[in-house]
C-alpha cells in the first residue's frame, strides 16, 4: 500500500465514527458546530486525498470512482452554503447524504480485488 492510500484510509477511519457522533447528537448547539466542522474538514482530506490513488486502473490514471470524490467535495461546499443562508433542510440533506457516500465507498473497498478487500479477506 501507499502512502497516500494509508492517509485516505486513516482520515476515513476517523470520518466514519465522527460523523455518526455528528448526526447522532443534538442540532444546532456549539457543540455540533464544532465538530461538525472537524468532520467537514476530515471528509474534505478524505476526498481531496483520494486523488492520489490510481491504482485501480492498471495504467494509473484516474477511474469512475474519483466521480464520488467531486461529489463530496461539491456536497460539502453546498451544505457549509446552505447552512451559512439557513437552508436548514439543504443543509441535513448533503450532510446525509455525504456521510452515507463515505460508508459506501467504505463497503465497495472490501470487494474482492480492492486492496482493502485483500488485506481483510486475504
Amino acid at each position: 500500500m501507499t502512502v497516500p492510500l494509508y492517509f485516505h484510509l486513516a482520515t476515513a477511519f476517523v470520518a466514519v465514527p465522527l460523523g455518526i457522533y455528528v448526526l447522532s447528537r443534538q442540532k444546532g448547539t456549539r457543540h455540533h458546530k464544532l465538530v461538525g466542522r472537524i468532520w467537514v474538514a476530515v471528509m474534505l482530506v478524505v476526498a481531496l486525498s483520494s486523488f492520489w490513488i490510481t491504482g485501480l486502473n492498471r495504467d494509473g490514471s484516474m477511474s469512475w470512482i474519483h466521480i464520488l470524490s467531486i461529489i463530496t467535495l461539491i456536497s460539502l461546499v453546498l451544505a457549509i452554503w446552505a447552512i451559512r443562508h439557513d437552508y436548514k433542510r439543504l443543509h441535513i440533506i448533503c450532510m446525509i447524504n455525504t456521510f452515507i457516500g463515505l460508508c459506501v465507498a467504505g463497503t465497495f473497498t472490501l470487494l474482492p480485488n480492492r486492496v482493502i478487500g485483500e488485506f481483510v479477506f486475504g
